[in-house]
Formats: C-alpha cells, structure tokens, sequence
C-alpha cells in the first residue's frame, strides 16, 4: 500500500550525508513506487574501519572502560594503561602525576625538576654536563664525590683535608681553610714565640774555662736553625766575649759556657761576673 502526500515530502542533503534523489519532490504517487537512498560515506558496523577527519566529544571510552579519554577544561584526562606501538609528538606540555616509565633512550634539550628528593643515576658509565667551558652548573646542598675531581687543565684532586698539621704532604689534596688557618698560625705563632725570646742570666764560676747557668735553652720551631751559641751574647766582667773561643753544651737543668783559655787569652776566676744573654726558655 502507497502513501499519498498532499504536500511535496522534500530531503536534502547537508555535510556526511548523501541523498539519492536530492531536493526531489516526493507525493508518493510513482508506480511502482519510488525509492530514496541515505548515505553517510563509509560502513559504521562494529568490523568496519572508520575515518573521521575530526572527532570533537566530551569523553571517550575505549575496550570497555579499561582505558577513558575525557577532557576538564583544558586539559585532557587518561585514565588506565594503553601501549604506544609507534612514536608519540606531543606539541605541547605533558603532565603526569604518576611515575613515568621508559624502557629505551631518553633524548631532551632541557631537563628541568622543580622538586626532587633524590635524582639517583645507577648504571655505569660516565656523565657529562654542558658542552662548552663556559657553561655554568649550580648545586644547593653537598655534593659528595668517591672518585677524584678533575679539573680543566687536567691536574686531579682526590679530597678535601682537614688535617692542621699538613703532614700527609700530598700533591693531590687540598686543605681546608680550617687546617690551613690552625696550621700558620700555629707556625707563626712558635716562630714568634721562639724570636721574641731574649733572656738574661748571671753564671756561676766552674772553673777557669767553664761557667754554669741555671736554665735551658729554647727550642728552635720548624723552619728556624737549631739554637747556637750564635744565638747568645756572653759578657765577662761587662767585656764582651769572643764566639770563636766559646762552645755551650745543655745538661740536665744547667746551661754551660766553656772557654778555651788559649784563644781568648785569660782564664776566668771565681770572681768574674759572667751574663749571658739570649734564647733562653726563660
């Protein structure tokens, strides 16, 4: 049974959509009847492929829930896992609050972590920062080194040291300010010391070629000569001595001056005032 229309039926076809007839007046009064085609391009069935040139939606789901593509505003959401069989471009920021896992090379022209608690680097082999000398690396807190610090000119550094009496003497460390500090001073400090040491003491008659002191003589620090008879003056009757005929020799507590009589020309006596004046402890 036909239908009859008292008014033209009219179909036209708009974007994706082909008519056959187009913009055809249809009153159903054809015999046998007339028929209308609908197309949309391409098969839709469930095994067919299908292209869109641009698909805008608010959200997708794929393999039955496992994996939701939906969008909040400006910023696209993935939930659930999917396996990229070829490359991925993305043009603009990729933001990921999980961890982000990658089996093969990572290449970047910048890397740059705001917050970080450890960067850890396991494998082996060596690692290289800038590629000119006058790049600029800048690091917030220690850095900690078990192997040595090469420097431009290729001479080594293998530690810090903090050793105030500097006797390892090594040629590949390089002390702290601290060791360095406590090291002159302690130097310049005895140096000092030891200089500024000028004492006088009045002897007592041994006999003719020999006179004693009760006293010791000073020490001379490292860096000085060891303490002479150069080191004093000794005066005899308020005559200065000749060193040529003088030795001095410490024992035990007593300091001792001995003459030789035949050089100096006299013996002294029991009542001859001998001084002596020089690096005495004290």
């Amino acid at each position: 049974m036909a239908f009859i229309f008292k008014k033209p039926l009219v179909f036209k076809q708009d974007t994706g959509v082909t008519i056959s007839p187009n913009n055809v007046e249809l009153l159903g009064r054809d015999s046998p009847s007339h028929t209308t085609t609908f197309s949309i391009g391409q098969e839709v069935a469930t095994n067919s492929n299908v292209i869109f040139n641009t698909v805008t939606t608010n959200k997708v789901v794929i393999d039955s829930g496992s994996l939701i593509l939906s969008s909040s505003s400006s910023t696209a959401i993935i939930s659930g896992s999917f396996t990229l069989g070829g490359s991925l471009n993305v043009p603009q920021n990729l933001t990921t609050n999980r961890n982000l896992t990658i089996q093969g090379r990572l290449t970047a022209k910048h890397i740059h972590s705001q917050v970080s608690e450890s960067f850890t680097l396991f494998d082996s082999g060596s690692t290289r920062f800038g590629d000119t000398s006058d790049d600029i690396h800048q690091f917030s807190g220690s850095i900690l080194s078990s192997g040595s610090i090469r420097l431009i000119d290729n001479y080594t550094i293998r530690e810090f040291s903090n050793d105030t009496t500097l006797s390892d003497s090594n040629s590949i460390t390089l002390p702290t300010e601290n060791a360095v500090k406590t090291y002159v001073d302690d130097v310049t400090n005895s140096q000092q010391s030891y200089l500024r040491k000028s004492f006088t003491h009045k002897g007592t008659f041994v006999n003719a070629s020999t006179s004693s002191f009760n006293a010791f003589t000073a020490s001379a620090p490292s860096g000085l000569s060891a303490t002479s008879e150069d080191d004093f003056i000794f005066f005899i009757n308020g005559q200065m001595m000749e060193h040529d005929a003088l030795t001095i020799r410490q024992s035990q507590g007593f300091f001792f001056l001995n003459v030789d009589n035949d050089s100096i020309g006299f013996d002294m006596e029991s009542a001859d005032e001998v001084v002596a004046f020089g690096k005495f402890n004290a």
